[in-house]
């Protein structure tokens, strides 16, 4: 037992017998060793406090309506403490080992930063004792990120991935032109919208028809259908281009080749399972490298911000985007500014042979391995994912990973539908700089480097890290 571990257990029997002589409420606590000792809700007249802390400013509204709810409603202090973003694990290490600060009893953290919370004791195995932890609240995805060597470390509380933005006013365009090019290549006539502005005359009813069937199809399924439609759509004057993404984030490229480039398995904690080097990778490597000579975008000056700007100024048909988008899209369609209607779809497939998969990362609630309150502890990480999650969006613009919540929105249903299919952000240490290394290789074959020999480069440079 740790030094620390053995003193609070020491301190809770002396908190125990003291209680019995002053009429104290009692609680459980159980040890890092499994020992479960009674301490104190309420001493003298004092309510049982626990610490909790964060580092985005944007989630203080909901952690703190949080704590004051479940405060009133157990009996007890939740204190809530906003911390800077740098340094933010090294800071709860500091304040646990050092008994002149005020540890976090819990905590919200990153999920890849998980293995590293766990092996220096700072994050324990959570107690779940209300059973929410399970696939009838949460996908894989999130119970996966939420797992570190087959133990629950952490309360899955909201999510990140990436989707498919599509402006459906251009989609309804690019139908009714597909289906009068084919009505018109039945009859002899040749296309020509500059000539013949206002269309050549066809049968109304048949060109309603064959415009809805192709709009029904219109969502590309595949990189090739984007291709298609790039080569096929006479676009509006002021539209710049057909797909417009942010070439230069892996977390908007990942997808590519996030069914076959795995490092550490599902859990992302397994060095044993890391295979970077494959056919499928190479082969959507080279999809993506084609793309550059259809879509013109620089590397080194797009910008995400700006790419979804022009997808709301209606510049662009299609666009990779994170949940951020929703509320940018609804904001600018109740100003007036969004002059068409939008929707979201899942990520295409590469093509009818290799399959796309996003990546996520998910932020987790995690208890203190040195806490002495770590039922309580629990009890708040798992109302805040459960009872509070449906006021996550709407407090934090964060999508909440409970499959329960945000029910009635279409498009953050979709997200969580693409973050269900994800593959979350590895956990290992050893890789902690694979996605760097993975941004640069994104940006070389862009650019035209050779993807095979990228790609071997750098699986050897990271089975080099977890030798």
């Amino acid at each position: 037992m740790r030094l620390k571990s053995r003193l609070a257990a020491v301190a809770a029997v002396a908190v125990m017998a003291a209680a019995v002589c002053y009429g104290s409420i009692m609680g459980t606590e159980e040890t890092d060793e499994g020992e479960v000792v009674e301490i104190p809700v309420s001493w003298f007249g004092q309510k049982e406090t626990i610490h909790f802390w964060y580092s985005d400013e944007n989630l203080s509204s909901f952690i703190n309506s949080a704590a004051v709810a479940f405060g009133e409603k157990e009996g007890v202090r939740v204190l809530p403490e906003l911390k800077a973003d740098n340094e933010y694990l090294e800071a709860i290490n500091k304040a646990s080992l050092d008994e002149d600060r005020q540890m976090p009893d819990a905590y919200l953290l990153s999920h890849d930063s998980l293995e590293k919370a766990y092996l220096s004791g700072l994050a324990t195995r959570i107690q779940d004792a209300a059973g929410i932890c399970n696939s009838k609240n949460f996908p894989e995805a999130a119970l996966f990120a939420a797992t570190y060597r087959d133990k629950l470390v952490g309360y899955p509380l909201f999510f990140e991935t990436s989707a498919l933005v599509y402006n459906e006013t251009y989609l309804a365009e690019w139908a009714r032109q597909t289906a009068m090019k084919e009505l018109l290549a039945a009859s002899g006539t040749e296309w020509n919208p500059e000539e013949h502005p206002d269309g050549i005359p066809v049968d109304e009813a048949l060109l309603a028809a064959r415009t809805e069937a192709y709009f029904q199809e219109a969502v590309p399924a595949t990189v090739e259908d984007i291709l298609t439609m790039a080569d096929s759509f006479d676009v509006p004057l002021d539209v710049e281009g057909v797909f417009k993404w942010d070439v230069s984030d892996i977390f908007y490229n990942y997808w590519f080749v996030g069914n076959y480039m795995i490092v550490g398995g599902e859990y992302g904690d397994d060095p044993a399972i890391i295979d970077i080097n494959n056919k499928e990778t190479i082969q959507c490597l080279e999809v993506y490298k084609a793309l550059n000579q259809f879509f013109s975008i620089e590397s080194d000056t797009v910008d995400y911000d700006l790419v979804v700007d022009d997808f709301c100024r209606g510049r662009t048909v299609l666009t990779v985007a994170t949940t951020d988008v929703v509320r940018k899209l609804k904001e600018a369609e109740e100003a007036g500014d969004v002059a068409f209607d939008f929707g979201i779809a899942l990520l295409p497939q590469i093509n009818e042979e290799l399959q796309s998969r996003p990546m996520s990362v998910t932020n987790v609630v995690a208890i203190n391995g040195y806490s002495q309150h770590k039922a309580l502890a629990n009890r708040f990480a798992a109302y805040l994912v459960g009872e509070c999650a449906d006021s996550v969006y709407a407090r934090t613009g964060r999508v909440a990973a409970n499959l329960n919540a945000d029910v009635d929105d279409e498009y953050l249903q979709v997200f969580k539908s693409a973050y269900a299919k994800s593959i979350p952000l590895p956990k290992m240490m050893d890789t902690g700089n694979f996605w760097m290394q993975l941004e640069g290789l994104f940006s070389k074959v862009w650019n035209g480097a050779d993807a095979a020999q990228l790609v071997e480069e750098l699986a050897g440079k990271i089975a080099s890290q977890v030798r």
